[in-house]
């Protein structure tokens, strides 16, 4: 015990000193205070940790010195052994003459130690030190004889060092020498010595510096301490706790082991707990159940609502750190938010409203199919906003069509989309059709008014009881409630109604805050059923044209057998088309071709080019010639178009192109088997062997249509009898999740097994390579070839001799009757007659004629002369220029096709005979010396 003078109890007294009494006490009760103790703390603390950092900046020194060292040392090992001419000067006679001098240059300019040039098994060619060249470096140079260059830090002789080897490589990449390069320990350690001093006099300030500090820090905190000492800080501790139970928010501070450590009491008052409660298991304090969950589980909360008798407690907990030793534990704060609760909740309900109308822009209106944007209305509302809705909307919607708005249209409308909390549901199904005929019920009354309709209570609403009344007792019995009707309206025009019902499972009745987000949720879905009600007119305007454009059943002819597909995309009417056209000679045009682009401009532009190929075939032009005067054709129609005068601001001038087009054609002569075809960016067909062989001919490459500048080539091919030819265009081989020659080899594939009907091919190749929803659309065209048996065909040489005609007449006539046709021998001698006489008259030779018996009989006379006869009416007074008149009076029909040598002019004849032409016709002797 001390005395009030610190001064033990019976002991003398103090002789003076000269020295304060005061200012001892004051001192003694400083080395006793907080403030002396943290100072005592925080100078060992200093003193280590500079300590600590002067050694590791010592060794981060060396480390930095040594690493340094080996970028150094690899450096200058891979810059000389990469130096021009160093693997001729090791092939040299004396390679240490050549390169000792250069290897001491280079080391000199390096700042390394010394650098060794050595054969690969370490013999020296060069060395820092003259005394070692010749002899062999010791170490491991195996990873560098490898090709490898390696660093390391070397111990051994000559001396310690920090060498890098690099291997020399010849032309032919061989290892043919070692360039090692380093150093030396000695030089490392020397440059860390160097920087002892500065590191020690940076340590001495910092110790200074950080003593001088924590002086600073324990006077500081002296000053705020007053230089209490344990006592005194405990006294203010017991003022602290005063406060902390003054404090109007409840404070729980939980052990480790989830007991009850402190309460103050506005806790106790909120959570209502027990005299004895601290001490206890959280578990025992009679919390509700949720509240003792989350203090066991020790998680962060921030601001969670939790219930306590009849109050709402907004609870934080936070996890305390650990002191004295003592494990952590966790604070939790309460606040009574009662008041707060119900404006809390309308403000949930806000965010919830908002939220769902930001869902139902994204979700309603992701297709362009109008049944499916009002299942996505009703999928949206289900169930967080009703228990059931239904849409419902007026057939010409549904049909793409534009809504009637005249006065009482809104009658009746059809159910096109239902979604539930439940599936036993008493509501109308799907594809019924609705009426509103009594005026006072919720959906004839928006009809009319123009905006939702509430009907909170349907027990009260009569006239919706009305309506149907065993239907809406059935719905009563079921549970539903309440509801609300939005008419769904898009500029103006009414389009359908959606109806939002609860049911038992939602006691809550609509109010007017539901009304409005019922009626802005209708708004929105309104606008996506709109767009596609017009997108589904504009499909089905593009896809009725493209249809009309399309041949809808093929010509009789007997040169292939033929079947086809042709299947729309789903995103959009393309300009993909197809044809089969006859021509003269037992022939066939084979026509497939593609407009980029979609809608109904693509569809207009293909039925440009398919009259376009029909006028053109008629000509019985060569393919690569077809080709050519369609690219011209359009070429001129673009430049026409995009020099229209129009207003630009309407877009009057700014007509869409051709370009942009592809086309293959190709003809195919029965009588030889020659099959001729050109290609114009199109993709060339798929040829199936008798056999079932597969290929793909290789076309010259043609440009698009409309592109112009380049002219179009033609390739024949012979197809032995019973060939396939298969036309596609690229929509069927590629799309997003496969190219085009993954494509092919599908293709070849299903093609690939003979002894199927064009129809049947035709449904495999689909049902193997067709895409779920095609992006693009499909035209397939399968044609097996046939040939026109020899038995069908005469041919006769001609001579330039007009007495040949009788006799050629004569075998012809011969010939039809073997053919069982003399019924038309008078019309086929006639016409004979005439094309053969002229020929000689007026042609070269050589002069051929045959005779085909196919559907019709087909009179050809060729010549080599490339003058086409005219049609024409011949005067009274001329002499001739009859001839052809007949001709075209008795052929069904008739025409001039030219070959690479001449012409052939034909004429057509049906195999039985018909009635006469009405004009006189002299014998065939005298028709002889009529002139064209």
């Amino acid at each position: 015990m001390t005395g009030r003078l610190g001064r033990p109890r019976g002991s003398p007294p103090r002789q003076p000193t000269g020295r304060d009494p005061g200012l001892l006490a004051r001192r003694s009760r400083g080395a006793r205070s907080v403030a002396g103790q943290v100072f005592a703390l925080m100078a060992f603390i200093v003193v280590l940790l500079i300590t600590a950092a002067a050694l590791a900046l010592v060794f981060q020194e060396r480390y930095g010195t040594e690493r340094d060292a080996r970028h150094r040392s690899l450096a200058a090992a891979e810059a000389f052994a990469h130096a021009p001419g160093l693997p001729a000067a090791l092939r040299s006679r004396n390679p240490t003459a050549e390169l000792q001098p250069l290897a001491e240059a280079a080391r000199q300019a390096a700042g390394v130690d010394f650098i060794a040039v050595m054969t690969p098994d370490g013999l020296r060619y060069t060395d820092s030190r003259p005394e070692l060249i010749g002899k062999r470096a010791t170490g491991d140079l195996s990873r560098a004889v490898a090709g490898h260059p390696f660093t390391e830090v070397y111990t051994g002789s000559p001396s310690d060092a920090v060498r890098a080897v690099v291997p020399v490589r010849d032309a032919s990449g061989q290892v043919i020498g070692l360039v090692g390069t380093g150093i030396e320990i000695a030089t490392v350690s020397d440059s860390v010595a160097g920087q002892l001093p500065l590191l020690l006099g940076a340590a001495a300030g910092a110790l200074l510096l950080g003593t001088g500090g924590a002086a600073l820090v324990s006077r500081r905190l002296r000053r705020q301490t007053r230089g209490l000492g344990a006592a005194d800080m405990a006294r203010m501790n017991e003022h602290h706790e005063a406060v902390l139970h003054a404090v109007r928010e409840g404070v729980l501070i939980i052990s480790e082991d989830q007991r009850l450590l402190l309460a103050n009491d506005e806790a106790r008052r909120l959570l209502n707990l027990p005299a004895d409660a601290e001490q206890r298991h959280v578990s025992e304090l009679g919390l509700d159940p949720r509240t003792t969950s989350l203090l066991v589980s020790g998680r962060v909360a921030t601001d969670e609502v939790h219930l306590a008798g009849d109050r709402l407690l907004a609870v934080n907990v936070r996890p305390t750190k650990p002191y004295g030793g003592h494990p952590s534990g966790s604070v939790m704060t309460l606040r009574d938010t009662t008041e707060l609760a119900a404006l809390s909740g309308r403000a949930e309900v806000a965010r919830e409203r908002l939220q769902m109308l930001y869902d139902a822009g994204v979700r309603i209106g992701t297709t362009l199919d109008v049944v499916r944007t009002a299942e996505e209305l009703s999928e949206v509302a289900v169930p967080r906003f009703a228990d059931f809705v239904t849409v419902e909307l007026l057939e010409p919607v549904l049909k793409g069509e534009e809504p009637s708005r005249a006065s009482g249209a809104y009658t009746q409308m059809r159910r096109a989309a239902m979604s539930g909390v439940r599936s036993d549901q008493p509501l109308q199904p799907v594809g019924d059709i609705i009426r509103f005929v009594v005026p006072t019920a919720p959906m004839a009354t928006a009809l009319d008014a123009g905006h939702a309709v509430l009907a909170p209570d349907l027990n009260a609403a009569m006239g919706w009881r009305a309506q149907d009344e065993a239907g809406t007792r059935q719905a009563l019995d079921y549970g539903l409630h309440s509801l609300i009707s939005v008419p769904l309206q898009a500029r103006g025009v009414v389009l359908g109604m959606a109806n939002f019902w609860r049911a038992a499972g939602t006691p809550e009745a609509f109010d007017e805050e539901d009304l409005s987000f019922a009626e802005e949720l209708g708004a929105r879905a309104a606008v996506s059923i709109d767009n596609a009600r017009r997108y589904t007119r504009e499909h089905a305007t593009a896809v009725a044209l493209q249809r009309s454009l399309l041949p809808r059943v093929l010509p009789e002819q007997t040169a292939v057998d033929v079947a086809f597909r042709y299947l729309p995309a789903k995103a959009g009417v393309g300009g993909d088309w197809f044809d089969v056209i006859p021509l003269a000679g037992a022939r066939v045009a084979l026509v497939v071709g593609d407009v980029v682009g979609h809608g109904v401009h693509a569809a207009a532009t293909m039925g440009r080019l398919r009259t376009a190929v029909h006028n053109f075939s008629s000509l019985d032009m060569p393919p690569d010639e077809l080709l050519g005067h369609l690219d011209e054709l359009i070429h001129r129609i673009d430049q026409n178009e995009a020099g229209g005068s129009g207003d630009p601001a309407e877009g009057a001038g700014e007509a869409a192109g051709v370009t942009g087009a592809t086309c293959l054609y190709a003809v195919y002569d029965p009588v030889t088997g020659v099959c001729a075809m050109a290609s114009a960016g199109h993709p060339g067909p798929a040829l199936v062997r008798p056999g079932g062989a597969v290929e793909f001919p290789q076309l010259p490459a043609g440009l698009p249509l409309g592109v112009g500048g380049m002219p179009f080539e033609a390739v024949e091919l012979r197809l032995p009898e019973a060939s396939r030819l298969v036309l596609f265009t690229d929509g069927l081989l590629e799309d997003r999740d496969r190219d085009f020659d993954t494509g092919l080899g599908l293709l070849a594939q299903t093609l690939s097994h003979p002894g199927r009907s064009p129809e049947q091919a035709c449904a495999d190749v689909l049902a193997a390579l067709l895409f779920p929803a095609p992006s693009d659309d499909i035209a397939l065209l399968v044609a097996d070839t046939r040939r026109l048996e020899a038995d069908r065909i005469a041919e006769w040489e001609v001579p330039p001799d007009p007495a040949a005609v009788s006799r050629v007449r004569g075998a012809g006539s011969a010939q039809l009757a073997a053919w069982g046709l003399g019924d038309i021998a008078f019309a086929a001698e006639l016409i004979l007659s005439e094309l053969i006489t002229n020929a000689i008259r007026y042609g070269n030779t050589p002069i051929r004629v045959r005779l085909l018996r196919d559907r019709s009989l087909i009179c050809e006379v060729s010549d080599g002369s490339s003058t086409s006869p005219h049609l024409r009416y011949a005067a009274t007074t001329d002499e001739g220029g009859r001839g052809l008149f007949l001709v075209a009076q008795y052929a069904e029909r008739w025409g001039t096709r030219y070959t690479e040598r001449g012409k052939v002019i034909w004429a057509e004849l049906p195999l039985t005979g018909g009635p006469e032409p009405a004009p006189p016709v002299p014998d065939l002797a005298a028709l002889e010396d009529l002139a064209w």
